[in-house]
């Protein structure tokens, strides 16, 4: 099996991901796998595409579950010998108006935006097969969020040389100075979405850097992206794109030709490198 190409998009039994799915088994040469928490709800989301004509394949994925994500990895290593693309999409928000205390708001949000897509790249980043292309789904709010960091921790996000760890100590340090409501007073904005988003892209910044210095001549990119504001049950009906146009973007990372050596390690929308 394992000279059958293989992509997994995570969190895609709706919204972008559903669609990232869709126009995956229209265009990759290989196995496509929609993967959700609930199995019922992604059964039910391959049942809906296969009625569109189209084939993807079925694995559960609670990426907040480290036994879950390692059972999707062994099963790709001993299924495939490998994985060609890798689609990070799983993602929560609390709705504006949620009454949840911030506090536990960010630590939920970041508990899966963040910590359950690290791990997710912890465990499935050394299968990636040589030309293979990673997508971690981050959103324009974590530029916005980021502008609204102070000077100093705007500083140590744009850093071409932040490590992993520090990373992880600020997003710890995030969650703790919202438990003690001194989060503004520390240089953070007002919301943890945002900051989750900026993890998500200055990680994507730290592994694509990672992977020039291991795995050079392989070719693997690795970006993070904003789908834009699509009408999905998170960002609501109001939206200005279908969940179809909110899938190019990614889409298109994750079928960059073999023969392309960038962007990798960029800040992606609408097809286009971003500054960071």
């Amino acid at each position: 099996m394992s000279n059958v190409q293989v992509a997994v998009v995570t969190g895609s039994n709706k919204g972008i991901g559903l669609a990232i799915v869709r126009a995956l088994c229209k265009q990759f040469h290989g196995d496509v796998y929609l993967t959700s928490r609930d199995p019922s709800r992604g059964q039910a989301a391959v049942a809906q595409l296969q009625q569109e004509g189209l084939h993807p394949l079925f694995h559960q994925l609670d990426i907040d579950d480290l036994q879950s994500i390692r059972a999707l990895r062994d099963f790709l290593k001993e299924k495939y010998g490998g994985l060609d693309v890798l689609v990070n999409n799983a993602g929560i928000a609390f709705k504006v108006h949620d009454t949840t205390p911030f506090a536990v708001q960010a630590e939920v949000t970041l508990k899966t935006n963040f910590f359950g897509t690290r791990n997710v790249c912890t465990e499935l980043l050394p299968l990636m097969k040589p030309y293979g292309r990673v997508v971690n789904v981050s959103s324009m709010v974590s530029s916005s969020a980021l502008g609204g960091c102070s000077q100093e921790l705007q500083q140590k996000f744009r850093s071409d040389t932040i490590t992993e760890d520090e990373l992880v100590q600020l997003m710890t340090k995030f969650v703790e100075d919202t438990k003690k409501s001194v989060h503004e007073k520390e240089g953070w904005p007002n919301t943890a979405y945002g900051v989750s988003k900026i993890g998500v892209t200055v990680l994507s910044r730290i592994q694509a850097r990672l992977l020039n210095e291991q795995r050079k001549g392989e070719h693997i990119l690795l970006n993070a992206c904003c789908p834009g504001w699509v009408r999905t049950d998170m960002a609501g009906p109001k939206a200005t794109k279908s969940p179809d146009e909110g899938a190019e973007t990614p889409v298109y990372l994750a079928l960059l030709p073999s023969s392309a050596d960038a962007p990798h390690g960029q800040f992606v929308s609408n097809k286009t490198v971003k500054p960071w």
